[in-house]
């Protein structure tokens, strides 16, 4: 076979992200006028290129295997193998070149390794690790690429050390990203300098070779095609294998393409973050300060000046006195540092030291704060409406333009008055996409402190891998309402009770009025069978919850109150053998579960709310009952005033008397006081009865129950445990009440000792004041 004609082949070899290096394709490219620009990336989006002059970067190209959106995905379920991106910044030499090519009406084709195959490798690799089980471990995407040792680890590194460089990063920032207009074209001397490099390691091996193979066989076919000038951009390590390619052998590359595993892929345009562009994010061929590279890219002179004034404008909206003053000498420092370090301009290093020396006079707190929000520069670019969708995707797109909701690559604290059809409809979305598994929003608390049902807090922040999230739910529909009907009707089918009472309220917070009937009749099948206490207290709070927001929404709350009620019915007759014989630890636990049924309680109100308290008042009773749980439940009857002040100390008095273990004790008087112990501030007489009990303990037993009165009180605010040390103190002095008639004088002198341990434990080692 004839040997292809390169005369009129230019490789551009480049960093992935940089603007010294998207700088230089740019001139290049206007220099060489190419008759067809090939550039590193998936051939699957060949088709996507018209669409670049109508994109805002940073975006990427989406790939993913067809299955994903099909509800194929892998052994497990996951998809998350089915799936790559490749990003693109404003200052990727990528982006510059795909600019280039379609302003100029030049063809322009990617000419990487097909994304069908390198899916379907990452998902054969994903299938063998979970076969071979956890102890195994799973290779990386990128792990045929990686040597362990030698040159190959780092390339730039070799060069840098050859360059008398320590740091292989600064070295490329100082000879390729803070290059400007009109200087050389640094790309003849990269690519003699990696084909050196390569010389000393050796062939390229694996996926590496193959994904060389392929780019060499889409070269020879454009040159074929008659293309006289064609210019290609790879990255740099890529360059020598393509400049050569007159050197391999069509039939060798395509040995080593022969019988690759493929996979049906599609391809699309998302939007990207900067944060997702840094290394910090994980990317492999991320950048440390991508901001910074967008401020060298945009910036049309003087970087470092605009960026200290950029700085100081930030300080100024902080608060912060900075002057025009400083800016011009932090400038003279910034500049002064890189002349003496040898650099051609001032980098991000030094920049960052005129910024904490001058603009924040050395605190070193505020110039981070500043430095890490600029040097990331988060944005987030954006994508027309031709770009290829799912059908989900695109109904997102719409109710988020509808609903006035911006995907931003930062956190947003969103308030919702749900007495408002707009702002509902925005809870509706939210919580429709949670249910598909779009983490779009997380709910948080309510910082006002309110309890009402119609404010809803949320927290939003849009990433880019929620358009692969939605992707892969477009199995269960084309639109939002009716994938999560149908991922709720599915998740039901296998869904404990607990499980279902959760999904119906989480049915109603989405208004799926459609999957509500056939949840509600699995939550009533297994409401009726299940038979299991812990189960049924579990299930309650939610469905108790349901029950009061579908009220508040308008929604018929009858049918989910009576399966509330009938549930309730049921734990009330469980409730007293499922306590007997239970340790301190499970006790713990199952007070959670009470306290949680006796909120759903109140929330029922009526017969359930009433038959609940009886419940307790005859629990209370039980001999045998342990001291944690005995506690928790006669404070509810406390709160609830059904027992009277001289009955709660004559049940805490026999829970303090000498025939109870110390331990016991301690645990009823944990129960008692868990959630506020002012309580004892407002009722000297039940201090009082604490009192005695811990004067009368004998010294080991005493310290045996410390820790765990300290964990008792430690859970109390400060101000309150002040306020019990208050107490304490004044029944110290001899000014508590009298609790019987043969109560003897206190021995200040012997009291002293236990009375300063009290203190102690009430007001965290502080004397009260």
């Amino acid at each position: 076979m004839a040997r292809p004609d390169t005369s009129g082949l230019h490789v551009l070899g480049v960093r992935h992200h940089g603007p010294g290096s998207a700088r230089a394709v740019r001139a290049a490219l206007e220099e060489i006028k190419p008759d067809a620009v090939l550039i590193e990336g998936p051939p699957e989006a060949d088709g996507l290129t018209p669409l670049v002059g109508e994109l805002e970067p940073p975006v990427a190209l989406l790939a993913y295997a067809d299955d994903t959106a099909k509800g194929k995905g892998t052994a497990d379920g996951s998809a998350n193998e089915g799936w790559a991106f490749w990003p693109f910044a404003a200052f990727s030499p990528e982006w510059e070149a795909l600019s280039y090519a379609v302003s100029s009406g030049v063809p322009v084709r990617f000419c990487d390794l097909p994304a069908a195959h390198t899916l379907a490798e990452r998902i054969a690799r994903a299938e063998e690790a979970r076969q071979d089980g956890p102890g195994k471990e799973e290779p990386g995407a990128e792990s045929e690429e990686a040597e362990t040792e030698g040159l190959r680890a780092d390339p730039l590194a070799v060069l840098a050390e050859a360059a008398g460089y320590d740091d292989a990063e600064r070295w490329w920032d100082d000879v390729v990203e803070q290059r400007r207009d009109g200087e050389p074209s640094p790309f003849p001397a990269i690519a003699d300098a990696m084909a050196a490099v390569r010389a000393e390691t050796g062939p390229e091996t694996g996926r590496g070779a193959r994904r060389e193979a392929h780019m060499r066989q889409v070269l020879r076919a454009v040159l074929k095609e008659g293309h006289r000038r064609v210019a290609v951009v790879c990255g740099a390590w890529h360059a020598p294998a393509l400049r050569d390619v007159a050197d391999y052998t069509a039939g060798g590359d395509a040995a080593l393409l022969k019988g690759l595993p493929k996979v049906r892929v599609a391809a699309t345009w998302v939007p990207w973050t900067h944060g997702r562009l840094a290394s910090a994010s994980g990317y492999g061929a991320g950048v440390t300060s991508p901001g910074w590279y967008h401020h060298l890219f945009t910036a049309p002179d003087r970087p470092v000046h605009r960026w200290l004034t950029d700085a100081a404008r930030l300080l100024r909206d902080e608060g912060q006195q900075v002057s025009s003053s400083h800016v011009i000498e932090g400038v003279r420092l910034a500049e002064s540092l890189a002349v003496l370090r040898g650099r051609p301009l001032a980098g991000l290093d030094e920049v960052f030291e005129a910024l904490t020396s001058v603009l924040c006079e050395g605190e070193q707190t505020r110039a981070a704060l500043v430095h890490g929000r600029m040097s990331l520069g988060e944005r987030m670019g954006s994508v027309p409406p031709s770009t290829p969708m799912v059908p989900l995707q695109r109904d997102v797109m719409a109710a988020r333009k509808r609903l006035r909701l911006k995907a931003e690559p930062f956190d947003r604290d969103l308030d919702l008055d749900l007495r408002t059809a707009s702002q509902r409809e925005r809870s509706v979305l939210l919580h429709r996409l949670r249910m598909l598994g779009v983490e779009w929003g997380v709910p948080r608390r309510d910082q006002s402190g309110g309890k009402g049902t119609f404010r809803e807090s949320w927290r939003i922040r849009w990433e880019p891998d929620l358009d692969v999230a939605l992707i892969e739910a477009s199995r269960w529909g084309t639109t939002v309402a009716g994938a999560a009907a149908a991922k709720a009707v599915d998740t039901a089918a296998g869904a404990t009770l607990p499980e279902l009472t959760a999904l119906t309220e989480q049915c109603l917070h989405a208004d799926l009025g459609r999957a509500l009937p056939p949840v509600l009749s699995l939550l009533t099948d297994r409401a009726a069978t299940d038979g299991d206490v812990t189960h049924l207290m579990e299930a309650l709070p939610p469905l108790a919850r349901s029950a009061r927001y579908g009220d508040v929404r308008g929604t018929d709350g009858t049918r989910l109150r009576t399966v509330a009620e009938q549930i309730l019915r049921r734990v009330c007759v469980g409730l007293a053998p499922a306590v007997h014989g239970l340790d301190d630890e499970a006790a713990a636990r199952f007070v959670e579960r009470i306290d949680a049924v006796h909120t759903a309680a109140h929330l029922l109100g009526g017969e359930g709310e009433r038959a609940w308290t009886e419940t307790l008042a005859s629990l209370a009773l039980r001999e045998g009952l342990p001291g944690r749980i005995s506690g928790r439940v006669n404070r509810m009857l406390l709160d609830a005033s059904r027992l009277e002040p001289g009955e709660l100390r004559r049940r805490l008095g026999r829970a303090m008397s000498p025939g109870t273990e110390p331990a016991e004790a301690a645990a009823w008087l944990e129960g008692f006081l868990q959630g506020s112990g002012l309580i004892l501030v407002h009722d000297p007489a039940l201090l009082g009865l604490i009192d005695t009990w811990l004067l009368g303990l004998p010294e080991e037993r005493f310290t045996a129950v410390l820790p765990l009165l300290r964990r008792t009180f430690g859970a109390f605010d400060g101000p309150e445990r002040r306020e019990i040390g208050v107490a304490a103190v004044r029944l110290g002095g001899g000014a508590g009440p009298e609790t019987g008639p043969e109560r003897r004088p206190v021995d200040a002198d012997r009291a002293a000792p236990a009375l300063a341990t009290a203190l102690a434990i009430l007001t965290d080692g502080r004397s009260a004041q």
